[in-house]
């Protein structure tokens, strides 16, 4: 627990980070605090370079009151997203809402160039802020066990070392990019107020996680999640990742690649929305089966897991988007009969792409928003 100092300023802090915009009456409101209070906490943060605040618009009658944001000169994190085609390099401040500063494409069988990419990335980044980098986090395609890349088999990669990426002295945070997903929806998309949400997402393969009050569920190691390895699919074909029968084969590019007689597809996410797109009898016949595998999927994991909501990320939504009636089926006929009067409502990633930039950011966020972090900055700016 915070110490009497910081408690106050980390609890205003948490409130502008929760809701971007929001004024200091409104933080004093839902924090209890006396409006001289709230005066005082926000007067200390500005003088730390942790928030600035602006007139808000007129309300009324009452006391004028100011919307608080991140200070133009506070601390930052970097939330850095290795996907399969590409990566990016954005900053956030204490909102959490980042802004991309380096992107470009990777060639995905040589994990080396791509860190190395990535890494240049990161230490112009540095070169510009300097110290106001209070923490870096990660989200990459890839199966993560304790912080380290253990497998990223959709990209054909082995263990891959990604400390690099971190600056020193600087926590360094990293994590599979759909379980970062699932945080940031729950936290502030569409799972936002469930106290268990499941996230799944569809890209090469099936990702995501089970978030319980804005924390996922990692398992043992790190490594929980992996929900497209559970072995929901063809016990004939053998996943890149050493397993038979996992669910990823059966509802993304390849799957309608192989359900279409098509070589696999070198780039399974392209080749998937273009499927998506057609009108032939053979892609909807395709679409429908992939569809179905989701829909069976979702079922079994509402199942185990129970989830308050689920949703639905990546090319998950369009897929079932594409082919209602085919996912509705398989997803009714897989659920518990007791579960099936009221399922958990299944509802579209608010996201997007960013998601997992988004996620990244909130983690590398919880390294920054403690005590300890607070009292190192405040120390860097009386030096």
């Amino acid at each position: 627990m915070a110490s009497p100092r910081w408690r106050g300023a980390l609890a205003v802090l948490a409130e502008m980070r929760r809701t971007p915009g929001v004024t200091r009456a409104a933080v004093a409101q839902r924090l209890g605090l006396s409006s001289g209070s709230a005066t005082d906490i926000t007067a200390r943060l500005r003088e730390l370079a942790l928030l600035t605040e602006t007139p808000a618009a007129a309300g009324g009658r009452g006391r004028p009151t100011t919307v608080l944001a991140p200070h133009p000169d506070g601390p930052v994190v970097l939330a850095l997203d290795l996907r399969h085609e590409d990566w990016r390099c954005a900053v956030a401040g204490l909102d959490g809402r980042p802004a991309v500063l380096n992107a470009a494409p990777h060639a995905g069988r040589e994990p080396e160039r791509a860190v190395a990419a990535v890494r240049q990335a990161v230490r112009r980044a540095h070169a510009r802020l300097g110290d106001r980098i209070r923490a870096v986090g990660v989200a990459v395609a890839a199966t993560v066990q304790d912080g380290r890349v253990v497998q990223a088999s959709t990209l054909g990669w082995g263990p891959v070392d990604l400390t690099p990426l971190g600056l020193p002295g600087v926590p360094l945070r990293i994590d599979n990019d759909a379980t970062l997903a699932g945080v940031a929806e729950a936290r502030a998309g569409a799972g936002a107020g469930a106290g268990t949400a499941l996230h799944v997402t569809v890209e090469v393969g099936v990702g995501g996680t089970l978030v319980v009050d804005g924390r996922p569920v990692r398992g043992a190691t790190g490594a929980g999640g992996e929900f497209g390895h559970l072995p929901f699919g063809d016990r004939a074909l053998r996943c890149p990742c050493g397993a038979r029968g996992c669910w990823d084969l059966t509802v993304d590019g390849r799957a309608l690649a192989r359900h279409l007689g098509e070589p696999p597809p070198p780039d399974p996410r392209t080749y998937a929305t273009t499927v998506l797109g057609r009108t032939d009898a053979a892609a909807r016949a395709a679409v429908a089966r992939a569809a179905a595998s989701l829909g069976s999927g979702i079922a079994g994991l509402a199942n185990a897991l129970d989830p308050q909501v689920v949703t639905l990320g990546g090319l998950a939504e369009p897929l079932r988007t594409a082919a209602p009636d085919a996912f509705t089926a398989a997803f009714a006929d897989g659920l518990m009969t007791f579960r099936r009067a009221a399922p958990p409502p299944l509802r579209p990633a608010a996201l997007g792409d960013d998601a997992a930039l988004n996620g990244a950011a909130a983690t590398a966020l919880d390294a920054v928003l403690t005590e300890e972090s607070l009292a190192a900055w405040a120390a860097l700016r009386s030096a």
